[in-house]
């Protein structure tokens, strides 16, 4: 059973900086590509981020290019999401992601976790 587990979200003030984590289970992480995804209240589910298995590609939305990265531990089956310079915007339950194919289209991710909420104030 495949599971992705989601932590380090929380409340911070604008241009803080938060890391959140996605452990996986039950799937050979190194051959998948992981993904986070952003929901803002009220709105649809929108890509943030992809890693490719190894870890050598990666892509970002435009609006977090320069203040989020992502990486992964093999060793640790772990994915993260290091963000500074948060804004209002960036406010959302972050989820994490993973499929076989290197893209930002969530239809295409094959995992889902449950969701870490971010809540950045200004």
């Amino acid at each position: 059973q495949v599971q992705l587990v989601e932590s380090g979200g929380g409340l911070v003030q604008a241009g803080g900086s938060l890391r959140l984590s996605c452990v996986a289970s039950g799937l050979t992480f190194s051959s998948y590509v992981m993904g986070w995804f952003r929901q803002a209240p009220g709105k649809e589910r929108k890509f943030v981020a992809f890693i490719s298995g190894s870890g050598s590609s990666t892509a970002y939305v435009d609006s977090v290019k320069g203040r989020f990265t992502i990486s992964r531990d093999k060793a640790k089956n772990t994915m993260y999401l290091q963000m500074n310079s948060l804004n209002a915007e960036d406010t959302g339950v972050y989820y994490c992601a993973a499929g076989l194919s290197l893209t930002g289209s969530e239809g295409l991710y094959d995992y889902w976790g449950q969701g870490t909420q971010v809540t950045v104030s200004s």
